[in-house]
């Protein structure tokens, strides 16, 4: 039995419809569930003591960097939209106000969690409210104050009180501790006798002067000494020689009769 023409022609058109319905289904439920993993974080910033629309005009909220930016409603209310999952820290971004940031954790079933950012340690959780409440914990400080001079910083100093604290020293120790009183006088005298216990031992600048000091000046100062008793003893020797050498002419010359 021979099949028809159109009948085979129409087998191929079949199979390739079914084939693009199949693509088509899976690209549908990839992208729901691409969107079931995409959140929208909300919450609310406050300046306390200031009306929102005073502030939120220069302000944004910014998820991780400046990857997902959110704006301030006239409440102070805030969304992103189209977060995936992941960890991300949310922070607010205002030229006048501080604000503290915030971690936000969302799993991939869509679950969120708001912790305290803690760089130093990472595995400590202090988890927060949510939806989110962000306070401004004050202003920004651009500038520093310059040091203003008091009282304090002249009696602080150091030179000063090295010069003041000795003078209190000597005006107050005599009222303090009687020097007329025996007794007083005696637990002086004994700390004295123990300070001064070792006596005995040698004084450091003898010892290194014994030390250091060449032999050679010994010997200079010996010969030095002995020089002038040598020149005394040469000096005598040449005047008995003076002396012997009158008397030889005396005993030499004949006598005349």
């Amino acid at each position: 039995m021979r099949v028809p023409f159109y009948v085979r022609a129409c087998v191929p058109a079949l199979l390739l419809l079914f084939g693009l319905h199949a693509c088509f289904s899976r690209e549908e439920e990839e992208m729901l569930v691409h969107e079931e993993m995409r959140v929208h974080v909300s919450g609310r910033a406050l300046v306390p003591g200031v009306r929102a629309q005073d502030w939120i005009s220069s302000a944004r909220v910014l998820l991780d960097g400046e990857k997902h930016v959110g704006f301030l409603r006239d409440d102070g209310s805030f969304t992103v939209s189209n977060v995936p999952s992941g960890s991300y820290v949310l922070e607010i971004s205002s030229p006048t106000y501080r604000f503290l940031p915030v971690r936000v954790d969302i799993t991939s079933a869509g679950k969120m969690r708001a912790r305290v950012v803690n760089y130093i340690q990472t595995s400590e959780v202090i988890l927060l409210p949510y939806p989110l409440q962000m306070r401004s914990v004050g202003l920004h400080r651009f500038f520093t104050e310059r040091e203003s001079w008091g009282w304090t910083d002249f009696i602080l100093n150091p030179m000063v009180l090295m010069m003041v604290l000795p003078l209190l020293v000597i005006l107050l120790l005599p009222r303090v501790f009687n020097p007329s009183d025996p007794e007083m006088r005696r637990e002086m005298e004994q700390s004295m006798n123990m300070l001064n216990s070792n006596q005995e031992l040698p004084d450091v600048s003898e010892i290194m002067t014994k030390i250091f000091t060449p032999a050679k000046s010994h010997g200079r100062a010996v010969g030095g000494a002995s020089g002038p008793r040598g020149r005394a003893q040469g000096q005598r020797g040449g005047a008995d020689d003076q002396r012997g050498g009158a008397q030889g002419p005396r005993g030499g010359v004949p006598r005349r009769r």
